[in-house]
C-alpha cells in the first residue's frame, strides 16, 4: 500500500540555535531554491512541504510545540497580502506565493501539538490519531533532501511496496557519524539495505551510515512507540523504537543517498551555514541550466 500521509515534526526547541531560535523556529530558516525568475529564499519546511506535495503527497501532520505558531501563520493563506503585491506589480512574488498557497489549499494539513520536548519518537507518537491504520511517511522538519525528480522518496516507496517491511529508512555515509542515529546493514540489491542493527548516538560508532530523518513506517510503530522507556538524552527515541522491530524480528530496510543527493540540515549553526551554501550552489546551476 502506497503511503499517502506525512507526518512532520517541528517541535524541538532549537537550544544549538540560540538565540536566533527563541522566537523563530529553526524549520523556518530560509534556504535558496529554484524561484519563478531565478533565485528564491523559501524557509526550509515550505521547500520539504513542496517537495512532499509535488512528489503527491496531499495529507500533512505537522507536530509542533510552544514558539511555533508562525509554522501555522506561514500555512494559512494570506490572500490579502497578495493582492497588495500584485498592486505593486510584483508579478514574481505573486506568482510564487500563489502557487504555495494553492498547494496548502489542495492539501489536508493538521497541526499537533508535542506539550513538552520529550523526543522525536514522541513527536511521532502525538500524530497517532492522525495516521490510522495506515502507512505512512515521517520527515523532520529542520532537514531537506536536494534529489533531482525526489528520486530518494521514489526509491523508499519502491522498497516497501516490494518488500512489505515495517520501517523503511534513508541513510548517508558520514566520515564522523557520531552524534547521529547509526545503522548496520546488510546490502541486498543495489541501494538496497537489510538493516540489522541502529543505535541512537553511540560513542563508538559500529559503521559510518547514519539516518537521514526520512521514514516510512507501518503504524504498528506507534504501538511501539507507546511502550518503549526513554533513551538517550531521556527522551523517547524513534531510533530505539525501530530498533525494537528489528528484534522482534520484523524486517526493516533502508536505501542509501544516490550520488549528486545532498542532505540539508539547520540543527545547528554550522549544518545551516553548509545548507546555504549547498542550496544556493545547486539553485545556481540549475537556473543556469534552464535559462
Amino acid at each position: 500500500m502506497i503511503p499517502e500521509k506525512v507526518v512532520v515534526t517541528a517541535a524541538g526547541l532549537g537550544t544549538r540555535l540560540l538565540p536566533m531560535s527563541k522566537e523563530l523556529p529553526k524549520e523556518m530558516l530560509p534556504i535558496f531554491v529554484r524561484g519563478i525568475n531565478g533565485f528564491a529564499l523559501k524557509p526550509l519546511l515550505q521547500a520539504l512541504f513542496e517537495q512532499l506535495y509535488l512528489f503527491g503527497f496531499r495529507e500533512f501532520c505537522f507536530v509542533v510545540g510552544r514558539g511555533k505558531r508562525s509554522i501555522e501563520d506561514h500555512f494559512t493563506p494570506d490572500w490579502d497580502f497578495v493582492r497588495k503585491l500584485d498592486d505593486k506589480g510584483k508579478l514574481d512574488l505573486v506568482i510564487e506565493l500563489e502557487r504555495f498557497y494553492r498547494m496548502v489549499e489542495n492539501s489536508r494539513i493538521a497541526f499537533v501539538n508535542q506539550p513538552e520536548p520529550k523526543g522525536f519518537g514522541h513527536a511521532v507518537l502525538m500524530a497517532k490519531p492522525f495516521i490510522g491504520d495506515e502507512p505512512f511517511l515521517v520527515c523532520a522538519g529542520d532537514t531537506y533532501v536536494i534529489s533531482k525528480g525526489n528520486s530518494f522518496i521514489s526509491r523508499m516507496v519502491g522498497i516497501h511496496l516490494k518488500l512489505n517491511p515495517k520501517a523503511t529508512l534513508l541513510l548517508e555515509e558520514r566520515q564522523d557519524p557520531r552524534g547521529r542515529g547509526v545503522a548496520v546493514t546488510k546490502a541486498v540489491d543495489g541501494h538496497v539495505h537489510q538493516v540489522l542493527t541502529l543505535i541512537e548516538k553511540p560513542e563508538t560508532p559500529p559503521s559510518n551510515l547514519t539516518i537521514v530523518p526520512f521514514y516510512i513506517f507501518d503504524p504498528l510503530i506507534m504501538d511501539v512507540l507507546e511502550n518503549i522507556d526513554p533513551g538517550v538524552g531521556g527522551e523517547i527515541q524513534l531510533t530505539d523504537a525501530i530498533q525494537r522491530l528489528i528484534e522482534e524480528g520484523y524486517k526493516v530496510y533502508a536505501t542509501t543517498l544516490d550520488e549528486g543527493e545532498v542532505r540539508l540540515d539547520v540543527g545547528t549553526p554550522e549544518t545551516y551555514w553548509n545548507a546555504v551554501k549547498a542550496s544556493y550552489e545547486y539553485s545556481r546551476i540549475i537556473t543556469r541550466s534552464t535559462s
